[in-house]
Parts: structure tokens; sequence; C-alpha cells
């Protein structure tokens, strides 16, 4: 059988490489997009280093960032059930403050 096609049950056989399947570590998700696109790049910021590298680039449909937002939002809502709520450091204790990093004086490369 052809790899990434639907088997006798109609299900599609996915195949996870070794190199791929350790993962590659990121802590700042910078998201950009045009009318056919959405672009997630995954960038490694290291304290104390001036500089920081995008480790992985993620190109979606619209249609697909809306179902990965949607697979986002339902991922945590099942692992706050079992786990308690995700706390973020920005949070102020009590209130329902949202925070968004300012990346105003940011300066990516494609």
């Amino acid at each position: 059988m052809e790899k990434n096609t639907p088997n006798q049950n109609g299900q599609l056989q996915i195949e996870l490489k070794e190199e791929v399947a350790q993962g590659t570590y990121a802590n700042l998700a910078i998201i950009s997009h045009s009318t056919s696109e959405f672009i997630l790049d995954f960038v490694r910021v290291m304290p104390g280093l001036p500089k920081a590298n995008v480790q992985s680039r993620i190109v979606l449909t619209p249609e697909h960032a809306k179902r990965l937002l949607f697979a986002l939002q339902d991922n945590v809502k099942k692992y706050e059930a079992n786990w308690g709520p995700i706390r973020m450091p920005e949070q102020v204790q009590g209130g329902n403050k949202t925070y968004v990093p300012n990346l105003s004086d940011f300066k990516g490369e494609a």
C-alpha cells in the first residue's frame, strides 16, 4: 500500500519519522498572514542572547489555521479539566488581564 493513502478501513496512515518525533523546542510563536495563508514561525529565545532563530515554519491555509485554533482550544480545555488552569505569568492575580507581548521592535527575517 502507498503511504499517505487511506487504507481499506478509510483511515489515513501517518508516518512519524524518528528525527521529527523528538520535537523541536520553541518558546515564542510569531503569526502572520496574507489573504491566502497563515504563517507560523516557532522561535527559540534564549536568555542573554541578542539573536533568536526560527526553529520551524508552518504554512497553513486559512481554513486549516481555523481548524488548528479549534483543536488547540479543545485540547487546552481538556488539559485544564485534568490538571487545573494553566497559569500565565502575565495575569494579575484575581484579574482578567489579557497579555499580548509587545513585538513592535521585532525585526524578523524570512
